[in-house]
């Protein structure tokens, strides 16, 4: 799924996130690895400012933790938080199925109809739910937590495309539990991906 974020930002603070981020991710910095700004600093070839406003988006993401005199630190907790938000995920994205199939995909019905027939469209998926279950709070939640998992945790490439068109017609066609469980079931090869690919229980 694909979200607005900072990585379309090309500023030296972007830039300096986007490059610990990866490293976090290909586990080349490891959990409680200390994050020395003045080391990062000297690596990207930026001041310090840009290094404290990575720090603080890495933090807000869950992949760094920043501790008072003590500085910052790759996250020890990350995998745990993200599988524990892919759970929680589960849970908000289902009732969102089943309140967009009461609705027959209230206002996102002409874009759920093409996703439904193999066609692309320029919303993701996951929000074209969310805004076709009528809840702006719902909504609300299920994108805070969808930006938290924005950066590959979770998302099985293979079997979203899928997945979508067959939760589509379920939801247009008002089938409220065969949309809620197939939203279980897409979610849950996800959290199943993610396990692999974390080595997490």
């Amino acid at each position: 799924m694909a979200f607005p974020d900072s990585r379309a930002d090309d500023s030296p603070g972007a830039m300096v996130a986007s490059g610990l981020r990866e490293k976090i991710l290909a586990r080349e910095l490891v959990p409680g690895e200390r994050l020395i700004e003045e080391s990062i600093a000297k690596r990207f070839g930026v001041s310090r400012v840009p290094v404290r406003e990575a720090l603080a988006q890495l933090e807000s993401e869950g992949f760094v933790t920043i501790v008072r005199y003590r500085g910052a630190t790759v996250s020890e907790s990350l995998a745990k938080d993200s599988h524990e938000l892919l759970q929680v995920r589960r849970g908000l994205e289902v009732l969102a199925a089943q309140l967009a199939a009461e609705n027959r995909g209230g206002d996102a019905a002409d874009e759920l109809s093409a996703i439904a027939r193999g066609q692309a469209t320029d919303s993701p998926f996951h929000d074209l739910v969310a805004v076709a279950s009528g809840n702006g709070h719902l909504r609300e939640m299920v994108a805070s937590i969808n930006r938290r998992l924005s950066w590959g945790f979770g998302q099985n490439p293979e079997a979203s495309f899928d997945d979508h068109a067959v939760l589509a017609r379920a939801i247009l066609g008002g089938a409220q539990v065969q949309a809620a469980f197939l939203m279980a079931e897409h979610l849950s090869r996800d959290e199943q991906y993610f396990a692999d690919k974390w080595d997490t229980d």
